[in-house]
């Protein structure tokens, strides 16, 4: 069978399917209502690879087939055994960190230099338009108090990986989002808890230190270690840069370690142990493994790009579906609601990212990057946050809508752009017929 008659298959099935899942909702036989709408989404996700136009949407839809498996049968997204599912977010999203670690390096910062403007108006619009912005819904829609805590932990965390994506899709500034989508990562384990603290701390307690050292586990530290993968597995940098960045990486292992000692009270000897663990994991480890590889593939890298790739995009459905059946009962009280005002979270980001940045006069291809780094956040950190408060059924709700919707709206939003290059391209814009 050919690949276009497989698409339309699918197509086929997903339209029946669907058309089966009305039925039996209406009939009020729920039972078999969620294998047809399961059925459909994968079905369209398949479908949706034949088109042009739509291609991009067919990782969004497996969210959603995954969302729905895990409302429709929650048991089997809560534990395996013993084993609680939710202990995997942690390590997954360290993985999920570290793949985008290992395809950056120190050269990435340096658009701060070359595009100050940029990056200062960026970073200073995503952290406050998110946070205030998710502050306002939260107070208005008067969610239960740990709903709304989650609608403004998402709205304080950095931006999301997804974001570079998109601004390359829309022919956006691409240098300009990778350096804000960086800056704001690196200084999210300050900015975070600051305004978590500031703006959530009237919902719930939040512990400042504690969730410094979250954010440095989960997010700083598996990037420093795919820096070090990245330096030693490309073996490009000058030895003057290797020692810099060397001592860099080694500066933040320490800090991270102080912020430890002062969270958890622990003496000398606590802090020497676990910067043991530290260094071992997240900067020996990286090296010696690139090393290895290195010599053993002769610079076949490609490989691992790919291979962090998938990883990424199946971790980051797993992350949702976990938390989602586990916030089920949430959900089926709050959920239309809080898909509403994720909905207008994520569509003033795009709005106000963009209106600041026409306002500071910057070009079309800026604005558009700011657009997406202000509306797109890192969903998966926050569901990590919310999961070391241990409230990852009420907290973690937030984050688990926000992060599918915004792939939408994003994916949406790039592919209207991109059939309308910024003048300054020097592209021929695309006529509308």
């Amino acid at each position: 069978m050919k690949q276009s008659n497989i698409y339309s298959l699918a197509m086929g099935i997903a339209g029946l399917s669907l058309i089966a899942a009305l039925v039996m909702y209406f009939q009020g036989n729920l039972a078999s209502t969620g294998p047809a709408l399961m059925l459909f989404f994968i079905a369209l996700a398949i479908g949706v690879r034949g088109t042009k136009t739509f291609k991009a949407f067919s990782y969004t839809i497996w969210i959603f087939a995954a969302v729905t498996a895990s409302m429709f049968y929650p048991q089997y997204f809560t534990s395996i055994g013993d084993f609680q599912l939710k202990l995997m977010i942690v390590p997954l999203l360290q993985v999920i960190m570290f793949g985008m670690g290992s395809q950056m390096s120190f050269e990435d910062f340096t658009g701060v230099i070359k595009m100050p403007k940029g990056v200062v108006i960026g970073v200073g619009a995503h952290y406050i338009i998110m946070p205030l912005v998710a502050f306002g819904i939260a107070h208005i829609f008067d969610f239960p108090p740990e709903i709304a805590a989650g609608i403004i932990l998402i709205g304080t965390v950095p931006s999301g990986l997804a974001s570079n994506v998109m601004s390359y899709l829309a022919h956006a500034n691409l240098p300009l989002a990778v350096t804000i989508g960086a800056i704001s990562t690196i200084i999210s384990p300050f900015v975070t808890p600051l305004l978590m603290q500031w703006l959530g701390g009237q919902y719930i307690q939040v512990d400042f230190w504690h969730m410094m050292l979250d954010i440095l586990n989960m997010i700083i530290m598996p990037i420093v270690a795919g820096f070090m993968f990245n330096l030693f597995s490309k073996n490009e940098a000058s030895q003057k840069s290797k020692i810099y960045q060397l001592i860099g990486y080694f500066v933040v292992v320490v800090l991270t370690n102080l912020v430890y000692m002062k969270s958890s009270g622990s003496g000398f000897e606590g802090f020497l142990t676990a910067m043991g663990k530290s260094l071992f994991w997240f900067y020996i480890l990286p090296m010696v493994v690139a090393i290895v590889l290195r010599k053993t593939r002769k610079g076949d890298d490609k490989w691992m790009g790919s291979a962090l790739s998938m990883v990424s995009m199946v971790g980051i459905a797993i992350i949702i579906a976990i938390i989602t059946a586990a916030g089920r009962d949430s959900l089926l009280q709050v959920g239309l609601l809080l898909i509403i005002t994720s909905l207008l979270h994520n569509l003033a980001g795009y709005s106000l990212g963009y209106g600041v940045s026409w306002a500071a006069g910057m070009p079309e291809k800026d604005r558009r990057t700011v657009a997406f780094e202000v509306g797109m956040q890192n969903g998966g950190l926050a569901s990590g946050l919310a999961l070391q408060m241990g409230k990852i059924a009420t907290v973690g709700l937030a984050p688990a809508i926000f992060g599918p919707l915004m792939n939408v709206t994003g994916s949406a939003l790039a592919s209207w752009w991109r059939s309308r290059p910024p003048a300054e391209d020097g592209e021929e814009i695309v006529d509308k017929k």
